[in-house]
């Protein structure tokens, strides 16, 4: 196995072809300077010494959203060839082996929708995709806990699965009680994502677990529309490759100040919840996300009532009607204050 793997060093190729598991975790060393720990199918950590950052790259927790894939695998085989050398310990997590090989965003449930525990809720463990989500969880949890004073970073990489207003943007998990970081901001902005959406509440999805299980800066990262493998135009990600390399092999990275009029801040005011069969946006199918509704409109119709604009103006991310009942069908946004960040 490890032969297979440091003969053409593509961990992508190596988990889809042991898309269910490994037989056993192994580990071996780069040269005299990175311990590469293998743990599953699709998980790799690279350990160098007096690393002083925790980092999880995660994607593929849809498997139809190709380029943070393509991002991903670039990364470990340049560390593989070591091309480029860690500096910091990190992990490369593929989410869901099995949904890359179907080309699907999921086999039977949304990934996304199973973490903090929700893997074992209701119909419990039963599927393959809520048994991953569980050790997912164990492998983040595993990772962090090894180090107490290193700072934690989660980035869960996506890509969307409509065209928006802000190709790149990033969701901020809820995090009570602490100020949101304006240096972590400022890196994603370098990282071309220029627009920040700041969650209002708990959710089930992979950054808010480990935001708050871990007090990690965690973030949902989307970085452009869906496109299938070899349709991705690479050099659209070109500045998000090149920080990511430098947050994995510089000792330390020069803070950014937090400046505001380089980014976009938006908070969520609201969440929409589907409640009935017949629920229906007003809106054309392809509208983008961000697109911006004044108040009073209509934004959805179900069970015989309207759902209207309660601000003066709201923008909509991620509308899928196409959802379970009791599931989100899309996140309304209005302009957030900067006042908490630091």
């Amino acid at each position: 196995m490890l032969s297979d793997l440091m003969i053409n060093h593509d961990f992508l190729d190596y988990t889809l072809a042991n898309p269910d598991k490994l037989p056993a975790a192994y580990d071996f060393m780069l040269a005299d300077h990175t311990r590469v720990d293998v743990w599953d199918t699709g998980v790799i950590v690279f350990t160098p010494a007096n690393a002083t950052k925790d980092i999880v790259l995660s994607c593929a927790v849809h498997g139809n959203e190709t380029a943070p894939i393509e991002i991903c695998n670039q990364l470990i085989k340049d560390l593989l060839s070591q091309r480029i050398v860690a500096k910091q310990r990190v992990m490369f997590l593929i989410g869901n082996p099995a949904a890359i090989i179907n080309k699907t965003r999921f086999i039977d449930e949304n990934l996304n929708r199973l973490f903090s525990g929700a893997h074992s809720k209701g119909e419990g463990l039963s599927h393959p995709e809520r048994h991953r989500a569980k050790a997912l969880e164990q492998y983040v949890a595993d990772f962090f806990n090894a180090n107490s004073d290193n700072q934690r970073i989660h980035y869960d990489l996506h890509t969307a699965i409509r065209a928006s207003k802000h190709e790149k943007f990033a969701i901020y998990p809820y995090r009570p009680g602490r100020a949101f970081s304006g240096e972590q901001i400022m890196f994603l902005a370098a990282c071309g994502v220029d627009t920040m959406l700041f969650h209002h509440e708990p959710t089930t999805t992979f950054s808010y677990y480990s935001s708050e299980q871990f007090q990690a800066d965690a973030f949902t990262v989307e970085l452009g529309k869906v496109m299938p493998f070899g349709q991705n135009d690479m050099s659209r990600f070109t500045k998000t490759h090149t920080m990511l390399e430098k947050l994995i092999t510089e000792s330390q990275l020069a803070p950014v100040e937090f400046d505001a009029s380089k980014v976009n801040l938006y908070k969520v005011s609201r969440s929409i919840n589907k409640h009935f069969d017949d629920f229906e946006f007003s809106f054309a199918g392809d509208a983008e996300n961000f697109s911006a509704f004044s108040q009073g409109e209509v934004l959805a119709t179900e069970g015989g009532k309207q759902i209207t604009v309660e601000q003066p103006l709201e923008a909509i991310v991620f509308p899928n009607a196409n959802v379970p009942i009791g599931q989100r069908t899309v996140l309304c946004l209005v302009p957030a204050p900067n006042e908490s960040i630091l």
